[in-house]
């Protein structure tokens, strides 16, 4: 177990499910957001993780609202939504030493890069992760069922695979985690933006043959980008893949439906929007992901217009 601190960027669900289970492991974990009411609950109470039996438990973390520099964080779990990666970057690039990594295991095309640009090739590690959780409260996460981590091979990998490990997380590495990437995009590219334009559970989009339609040719449309530039999915069938999701997690609100709910900004650029314009790029069109870009866009934009 690493002796120097762990730093988690972000508040969220995701942020708050592995805050808690690094804690509970026995790291010290310091958590660096903006969300207001979050950063005071966990203040107050420490990061509570509610089971899926109704358990709840607190896990004490330190609480950062200004990133300062001086700490000897071992590295940063960069959680966030992906248009908020740019501030995480320059997060951690403040907060961390330059001995330390950081990991992403954020939706959706582009955060890689960003951090990148900040941080150095050498210093972040790229994965992807399947395990679920929801906010219940600021501060307050279930966790929705059990899941992978996924890190493509880099020098910095063993450190995060084994600290993930011993937090109970189940975790790979992969020598080329673009297809794992791919996978998770086309998943999310059919089940989030139906969820959130049609305000449903995830489950209800298998029960509506339109909407099941509609997760098909996204997902297929996604495999096709992701196949004309040499990127194989870590599954034989999309369509069947994301219907398998949607079947798991049926009761489950995707994050863009939260979003759209509470009229706050989503990932849809990177999803959607990202497979749109690369699919352009490589002269792959992906029509519906650029419609269900624009539809869901046009959702935030006449939201906030109605709240204004």
């Amino acid at each position: 177990m690493a002796a120097e601190p762990l730093l988690v960027i972000g508040t969220g669900a995701l942020a708050g499910l592995f805050a808690a289970r690094l804690a509970a492991a026995g790291f010290a974990v310091h958590m660096v957001g903006t969300w207001p009411a979050a950063l005071d609950a966990l203040e107050a109470h420490g990061v509570r993780l509610v089971d899926l039996d109704g358990t709840t438990r607190a896990y004490p973390v330190r609480v950062w609202r200004t990133p300062r520099a001086g700490v000897p964080f071992a590295g940063a779990l960069v959680l966030v939504k992906t248009w908020q990666t740019a501030r995480a970057a320059r997060t951690a690039a403040h907060m961390l030493p330059a001995t330390a990594s950081a990991l992403t295991l954020q939706n959706g095309l582009g955060p890689q890069e960003v951090l990148q640009q900040a941080l150095g090739a050498a210093r972040v590690v790229v994965g992807v992760t399947t395990y679920g959780a929801r906010v219940l409260a600021p501060g307050r996460v279930q966790a929705t069922g059990p899941g992978t981590v996924d890190l493509a091979r880099h020098p910095r990998a063993g450190f995060w695979q084994t600290t993930l490990a011993q937090a109970g997380f189940t975790v790979r590495v992969h020598e080329d985690v673009q297809g794992l990437i791919w996978g998770k995009l086309a998943i999310n590219a059919a089940i989030n933006p139906l969820t959130a334009l049609l305000d449903v559970p995830n489950g209800a989009l298998l029960e509506d043959p339109a909407a099941r339609l509609f997760m098909a040719r996204a997902a297929t449309e996604v495999a096709r980008v992701a196949a004309a530039q040499g990127i194989a999915l870590p599954f034989a069938d999309p369509v069947a893949a994301a219907e398998e999701v949607a079947r798991r997690t049926a009761a489950n609100a995707s994050s863009m439906r939260q979003d759209l709910q509470r009229g706050a900004p989503t990932e849809i650029d990177a999803i959607c929007g990202a497979v749109a314009r690369i699919g352009r790029q490589v002269g792959q069109p992906a029509p519906l992901n650029e419609a269900l870009w624009d539809m869901v866009r046009a959702a935030v934009a006449h939201r906030r217009a109605v709240a204004a």
